[in-house]
């Protein structure tokens, strides 16, 4: 896709201001209104084709393990996905994924949680390798909780009490969920969800498509259709990252090669100018320029528009008359 620079932009936005170049502190503020414009446009549709990632494979988080202090390990304080099913006890085993916790907390991905075959136990320092039939062969690394129920549990969301390193009183708390966090190592930044399937969507035949909400972990996936899912498709937006410009001169500023879309670069320069003419009290010649700005911005859309009414990224359509892949 086309870009301009960040330097053709601000020498724009000069040219429009009819100055030669802008004073040191002119520029730190014009910086600023061109950081809040670039989001204005982001946010303006969810499918801008530059940030939209259509269907892609994330791993589903299906436990959260929490609770356990410096006594016995931090490492097992964090989400937990799915690997497979364990080769000797036949039950799943978990790996850890790292926690989004409000703390920023991110632990060790090597603990394992497994079954030995007779109780449910927590590693640090564990490996479990794939075989060939499907299912994991987990090497046992130092143990940091293990099941302590006297009837022992096929799922360790049903377990009750967890018996922690050197006979720590630790309560082990374990959350069931199916979370797609924001992150994912590999891979972009969610910044927003559109939509969440099953299987690859776009693509040949249609996928089940999951209903889902939203908080500050990620997506929780409603209603998945097997317990043993790992992963998920997800159609998404990427984060907003705003222009960041090495030095503070007036020719950092107007050398700068930092990509702008081209897409935005019009409606930003003069939306942006608009900004500077109405912090100089310019409020007539301001609105003019917004309904300029707002003239770009709306042809762009309209692009964006044309294209959703003829593709299926964004809405979802199934008539007994018209059956979409999606």
């Amino acid at each position: 896709m086309q870009t301009r620079t960040y330097g053709d932009l601000f020498k724009l936005i000069q040219s429009l201001a009819g100055v030669g170049s802008f004073a040191p502190t002119e520029a730190d503020d014009v910086a600023n209104l061109i950081n809040r414009r670039f989001l204005q446009a982001f946010n303006e549709s969810p499918i801008w084709p530059r940030y939209f990632v259509p269907s892609e494979k994330r791993d589903i988080l299906s436990l959260t393990l929490s609770g356990a202090t410096a006594s016995t390990s931090t490492s097992v304080n964090q989400n937990y996905k799915l690997l497979g099913a364990n080769t000797t006890g036949g039950l799943s085993v978990y790996q850890g994924a790292g926690i989004t916790a409000a703390d920023g907390t991110v632990s060790a991905t090597n603990t394992i949680i497994y079954n030995t075959g007779t109780a449910w136990r927590v590693d640090t320092g564990a490996s479990a390798a794939p075989q060939t039939s499907g299912t994991f062969t987990v090497t046992a690394g130092v143990q940091q909780f293990i099941e302590a129920d006297t009837n022992k549990k096929d799922s360790i969301t049903d377990v009750v009490t967890f018996t922690g390193r050197g006979g720590s009183t630790d309560s082990l708390l374990v959350e069931g969920k199916n979370l797609i966090p924001y992150a994912q190592t590999g891979k972009a930044t969610v910044g927003s969800f559109n939509r969440i399937f099953r299987k690859q969507a776009f693509l040949n035949n249609s996928a089940h498509e999951y209903e889902f909400f939203v908080d500050f972990t990620g997506a929780n996936i409603l209603n998945v259709v097997s317990t043993t899912d790992n992963a998920a498709f997800v159609s998404y937006k990427k984060e907003f990252t705003p222009f960041t410009v090495t030095g503070t001169a007036v020719a950092d500023f107007t050398g700068s090669t930092v990509e702008v879309p081209a897409e935005f670069f019009a409606y930003i320069a003069h939306a942006t100018y608009a900004d500077f003419l109405r912090m100089d009290g310019q409020t007539d010649k301001a609105f003019a320029e917004e309904n300029t700005a707002a003239g770009a911005l709306a042809l762009e859309l309209e692009k964006v528009d044309i294209i959703s009414n003829n593709n299926t990224v964004n809405k979802r359509f199934s008539t007994y008359v018209n059956r979409q892949s999606r």
